[in-house]
């Protein structure tokens, strides 16, 4: 109830008791004065506190939960919009991420093709030398190994054999450019490991791409190892 409404009531009974005021009044053989100022006097003077108990309780309670009612509604509807701005910022993160990791995938699986294509060539591809400098076995590398692949592939050979393709590690027996052990591991390249530097290419490359994937991912475990 409004505090229009209780003032309505409170005006309404002052006048049903000026009125019957003057009703016995008159029985009574007195003179009845009418009261024109009863309605402004109540008015004036009646408020909440001249209401019972019982109903002012009401009026307060009822307004009480009216306000309880809107907070809820209104939290209800901010949760509401908070979800649904999550539930879509986690599906647009989840979207780039899928769509992410497919061009990563592709990537790979195309510098994966390029490798196994390059380190198939023969080394009957290159011409037969007496010996290499280190920039011929590097120009071999380059036209072997992906372009992408490339300075990781090197990185790998400047630590294992600084680009001599007749490297011997004394103590262990290691050789070649990329210090395998044993040394006769190069023959499932090609049979002329010991004097053709392209077969050793060949040899490493497939090596670090069976093992590790790539020559960027057997650099990624040989910066973490010492060796790969």
């Amino acid at each position: 109830m409004s505090r229009i409404s209780v003032r309505g009531f409170a005006v309404a009974s002052a006048t049903a008791v000026t009125a019957v005021g003057s009703v016995v009044g008159v029985a009574s053989g007195s003179t009845a004065v009418p009261n024109n100022d009863a309605e402004t006097t109540a008015s004036d003077s009646t408020l909440l506190a001249d209401i019972p108990a019982g109903q002012q309780a009401q009026v307060q309670t009822a307004s009480l939960t009216q306000q309880a009612d809107f907070q809820a509604i209104a939290a209800d509807e901010g949760a509401k919009k908070d979800a649904e701005e999550l539930a879509r910022k986690a599906a647009a993160e989840t979207a780039i991420a899928k769509k992410e990791a497919a061009e990563k995938a592709a990537k790979e699986a195309k510098e994966r093709a390029e490798a196994k294509s390059a380190a198939s060539r023969s080394s009957a591809g290159f011409p037969i030398q007496s010996s290499y400098s280190i920039a011929q076995i590097q120009a071999m590398a380059r036209q072997m190994v992906p372009a992408g692949q490339f300075q990781c592939f090197s990185n790998i050979v400047n630590h294992e054999s600084s680009w001599n393709y007749h490297a011997v590690n004394a103590g262990s027996g290691a050789y070649g450019l990329f210090q395998a052990l044993p040394a006769g591991k190069y023959a499932s390249a090609g049979a002329d490991w010991q004097t053709n530097p392209a077969t050793q290419i060949k040899w490493g490359l497939n090596y670090m791409d069976s093992r590790y994937g790539s020559p960027c991912e057997a650099w990624s475990f040989w910066q973490a190892n010492s060796w790969y």
